[in-house]
């Protein structure tokens, strides 16, 4: 067997000035790993690197150049992975702690070749009965009628699940863009991401004038890294706590129990990107079950090829709920797929196909 790769950069163009707590978006620059048998290059394994500018721990300078170290290194190896295990492990071994999104690329490729180079990477019902699954509508920052018009149609597609980050503008504005939400929909499921913008000192009253609208939860109220604070939230908010950055950085099995154990969370937010992987979501799953703790799964901004990879790891794992999947339709220029989303499910359509064309690998 001949061990061959390469790799390109590619940069997503939004549609629009996605607002977030920690900036707006114009862009966002990822990175497309290709892996093959040398002796069968009609058939390669397709991964996406694409850690989050100011978040993840692997967004650094020397990113590109770790990219192509590694993939020298994996060159020189004598054959590729055989089965799932072999292909998480090998990913570890190459990828390691410091950048969990090459560790991600690198365990997608290799489980898209071995299921054979079709960009199925699991054998379930998401891909070959069409089984669809259930996502939340994300509402971007913005001035107020852009907000309001965008809840608008969510709702009017169908949204039974909808998520809105707040803490970057003002609070009361806040608190009547949700209020409005509710007189369109009392019903549906409304989950709020604050990407820790709430000081601790503030949270509990805020959290209190935000549980009048009957939310299902908040993600990471305060910033991450104030675990006295946090576990007094966890332990007295009258609204479920979902952890998300929190979990950034945290790789061992120890150092995850130790943290859930702490702090005490409702919910975990699972993000295969920044947390180093699909194993690592696993051991996330195998841990916070039997303490009671809720999950799901959602993007962090990749492309079809990285969100293909969680949708259908999603399926595999049953997921419960609402996922954050709805992402795929955020860019110009997004790699052509048989990803789409009705209503407020994502589903893989395979009369739909892949278009490769934009790359270079």
């Amino acid at each position: 067997m001949s061990v061959n790769t390469s790799y390109q950069k590619y940069t997503l163009n939004f549609k629009f000035d996605a607002g977030t707590s920690r900036g707006v978006l114009k862009t966002k620059d990822t990175f497309f790993i290709k892996i093959w048998d040398g002796n069968d290059p009609e058939k390669f394994g397709l991964g996406e690197c694409g850690p989050l500018k100011g978040l993840s721990v692997d967004d650094r300078p020397d990113l590109e150049e770790r990219i192509s170290k590694i993939l020298n290194l994996l060159t020189e190896k004598e054959s590729l992975p055989e089965n799932k295990e072999e292909a998480y492990k090998l990913a570890n071994e190459l990828a390691g702690e410091d950048f969990p999104s090459i560790r991600f690329a690198l365990e997608t490729a290799f489980l898209d070749l071995l299921n054979g180079g079709e960009r199925q990477l699991f054998s379930n019902d998401f891909v070959f009965k069409k089984e669809p699954i259930p996502i939340n509508g994300l509402i971007w920052m913005g001035e107020m009628d852009f907000m309001k018009s965008q809840v608008d149609k969510k709702i009017e597609e169908g949204y039974s699940c909808i998520k809105l980050k707040i803490g970057a503008i003002d609070f009361e504005k806040e608190i009547e863009l949700l209020s409005y939400i509710r007189s369109k929909d009392a019903e549906c499921v409304l989950r709020v991401d604050a990407n820790g913008g709430f000081s601790p000192e503030e949270a509990m009253q805020k959290l209190e004038r935000l549980a009048e609208l009957k939310l299902h939860s908040i993600e990471q109220p305060i910033k991450q890294h104030q675990w006295k604070d946090m576990s007094r939230l966890c332990g007295a908010s009258p609204i479920p706590i979902a952890l998300d950055e929190e979990l950034i950085g945290v790789y061992s099995r120890a150092d995850k129990i130790e943290l859930l154990e702490e702090l005490k969370p409702q919910y975990i937010i699972l993000k295969p990107t920044l947390l180093g992987g699909l194993e690592s979501c696993l051991e996330w799953v195998s841990l916070a079950e039997p303490r009671g703790i809720g999950w799901w799964l959602t993007s962090a901004l990749e492309s079809n090829i990285g969100l293909n990879a969680i949708s259908q790891f999603a399926a595999e794992l049953q997921a419960p709920g609402h996922q954050g999947l709805g992402t795929g339709k955020l860019y110009h220029n997004n790699i052509d797929s048989p990803l789409e989303v009705v209503g407020d499910f994502i589903r893989y359509n395979s009369q739909l196909k892949w278009d490769l064309s934009a790359l270079q690998l």
